[in-house]
């Protein structure tokens, strides 16, 4: 609060401006409670609170708020304003890749410990190195903060790393004090066919019904180059795949579901070899969050965030500034 005495309150009388200005400098900027303002001025309690009421309406007091350093109120408004986000987190972080998704991991945490209320049904990718980077750094909430966590895509892949993708979704759940659900499956297989009987298992069909009432999603962005974690587990495209995406003017993918600069889906035969959520059913939950930054995928995250993969993004300052300031269409990769 700061306390401005001239220019104010030109329609309040001059010996009544005085004593507003009074109440609010002892009260504001002198720190004295209001009973010991009452008892200094020969006023009631009660008059002392409605001219401090008063002052606020006739400008002599003014809430001013100052940001903290690290903080980008600024950028995360613009970022929703610009592309229509439910809520942009932009975190003060710079340096190397691995650098960038510890920060982001820092800051997706603390955006969880401080939204997650309780009833939340929580689907999330399983092989997204940066969202191993926020459990890691997640504490234990004091209250349950979800009721059921699922996995987003199939989750088997090499013995290795696929204890990552496992311990992503059961310490997340362990956490927040929900119960995990796993897609006994890899999340890429080699035809539709194999596709089709994994889905029509009764066991993914009880993992399909737990898509339709999801709350709340939580994604790593990809781009076309898949990243070292998704590599090692066996579940990344082929280079094959990966040059008729190019050819299909590619840029990034959320659950293994690639789009181009516009986010407009890539229609190809890689998605009838995915299990994992439909696209139409993934848009159609109601807090979508997406965790990426980092100069490699500049041009995936405005893809996602223009085509509506996510709602919510949480980003480096870097990353903000160039969904902001860069050609809101990236230029289109074009094929080897």
């Amino acid at each position: 609060m700061t306390v401005h005495a001239s220019g104010a309150g030109r329609s309040v009388s001059d010996g009544r401006v005085r004593l507003i200005t009074k109440v609010a400098h002892m009260y504001y900027e002198q720190g004295i409670r209001q009973a010991d303002i009452a008892d200094a001025l020969h006023i009631s309690q009660t008059k002392v609170s409605r001219l401090l009421k008063r002052a606020s309406e006739i400008g002599i007091v003014r809430t001013v708020v100052i940001a903290t350093q690290g903080v980008h109120l600024a950028l995360e408004q613009a970022l929703e304003s610009r592309y229509g986000l439910q809520e942009a987190v932009v975190v003060d972080v710079d340096g190397d890749e691995s650098e960038i998704i510890a920060g982001i991991g820092s800051a997706g945490a603390a955006y969880l410990e401080s939204t997650l209320a309780g009833g939340e049904r929580i689907g999330i990718s399983p092989w997204s190195q940066t969202l191993l980077s926020v459990v890691d750094r997640l504490r234990p909430l004091r209250v349950t903060g979800a009721d059921r966590v699922v996995q987003l895509l199939g989750g088997v892949g090499e013995r290795a790393v696929q204890a990552k993708a496992n311990r992503l979704l059961s310490h997340l759940a362990e956490l927040i004090g929900a119960e995990p659900t796993y897609v006994q499956a890899p999340g890429l297989v080699g035809t539709a066919e194999i596709r089709q009987s994994l889905i029509t298992d009764a066991a993914m069909q009880s993992v399909a019904e737990e898509w339709q009432n999801l709350t709340m999603a939580l994604v790593g962005i990809g781009s076309v180059q898949p990243s070292p974690l998704l590599r090692d587990s066996g579940n990344a495209i082929d280079p094959a795949d990966q040059d008729q995406l190019i050819a299909a003017h590619a840029v990034g993918d959320v659950c293994q579901r690639f789009f181009d600069s516009t986010g407009e889906l890539i229609h190809s035969d890689l998605n009838s070899r995915v299990v994992g959520i439909d696209p139409e059913v993934f848009r159609t939950i109601p807090r979508r969050i997406g965790m990426a930054g980092g100069e490699r995928k500049h041009a995936a995250i405005r893809a996602a965030i223009t085509g509506g993969w996510v709602n919510v993004i949480i980003t480096d300052v870097a990353t903000a500034n160039a969904l902001l300031h860069e050609n809101q269409h990236a230029e289109r990769p074009t094929a080897p």
